[in-house]
């Protein structure tokens, strides 16, 4: 494992309404980092339980949001304010434990970013469907395997994530944004399978499926048009430019001559290929800033 002891880590804890949690949390994560440098970053995003109050008995750093921001907020926030090169997400509601992190931070050495991949799934049932469609649209659209699209233990180089941080959301859809960007920069990303626990009593997930799932999909066509815009029209102008063809190759033969219609057709074809050239030329601008 990368020697923390000299170059350090820091452990940033996004909170929200954890008191049945965080200070369990803490404590698991002070006694398994106490032989290395290292900080732990409480983000406090407005809770309204004694979160904040039980974390200031703790040795940690505690930021407050003055109002909720949500989940990526939080961990830009405690990112932004972060002072070693490493940092990691570890969340606050207790199903992650600190044992689990030695695998992982073996594994930095050799990748800009190691997810812990979770081996089984802890939520209800009824999401199971749509987190598979959102991992097979992702699969698709960046042309990889990815084991765990938006599982919240990762450790990262700091650089490179602020690198990401004008376009990363503030919802939960941060895991996602970020491990999308990661691929579509050809940075190199690592899992490891953990196992995670359920969540304390009293402590309970702010997902709204439903709506955070239609939110994501939108998100994944956002950050493809950023970093490969291309890999949405070029499919649809090919489809249309044959489609045109064809059509028009019908018109043809059946009333001798060719429908308007085809002709539209292919037209919209060529147009959409030249709007995915601009696009992509758009896209490699704003990265660059």
């Amino acid at each position: 494992m990368m020697s923390f002891k000299n170059q350090g880590i820091s452990v940033i804890v996004p909170a929200y309404n954890e008191e049945k949690a965080i200070s369990g949390v803490i404590d698991n994560l002070n006694n398994f980092f106490k032989d290395y440098k290292h900080e732990i970053i409480i983000v406090n995003d407005a809770s309204a339980d004694k979160t904040a109050e039980l974390v200031k008995s703790k040795p940690v750093r505690l930021i407050n949001h003055p109002y909720n921001k949500g989940y990526g907020a939080s961990l830009k926030t405690g990112v932004k304010n972060s002072k070693y090169d490493w940092v990691l997400f570890f969340d606050g509601d207790g199903q992650h434990q600190a044992e689990i992190l030695q695998p992982v931070l073996e594994k930095i050495d050799q990748f800009d970013m190691v997810v812990g991949s979770r081996v089984e799934y802890k939520g209800p049932k009824s999401r199971m469907p749509g987190k598979k469609i959102l991992q097979l649209i992702a699969n698709v659209l960046v042309d990889k395997k990815i084991p765990d699209l938006n599982s919240g233990l990762r450790v990262v180089k700091k650089d490179l994530f602020l690198k990401f941080v004008h376009i990363l959301p503030n919802s939960f859809s941060l895991s996602t944004t970020i491990t999308l960007a990661f691929f579509k920069e050809g940075l190199n990303v690592g899992y490891v399978p953990i196992h995670i626990q359920e969540r304390k009593p009293g402590s309970h997930s702010s997902v709204k499926y439903f709506r955070d799932g239609f939110k994501t999909i939108l998100l994944i066509l956002r950050v493809i048009m950023l970093f490969n815009p291309l890999k949405i029209f070029m499919p649809i102008s090919l489809f249309l430019t044959i489609f045109g063809l064809l059509f028009s190759v019908n018109g043809i033969v059946i009333f001798g001559r060719m429908p308007n219609s085809g002709i539209l057709i292919i037209l919209t074809g060529v147009i959409l290929f030249f709007n995915g050239l601009l696009a992509d030329q758009l896209a490699s601008l704003r990265r660059e800033k």
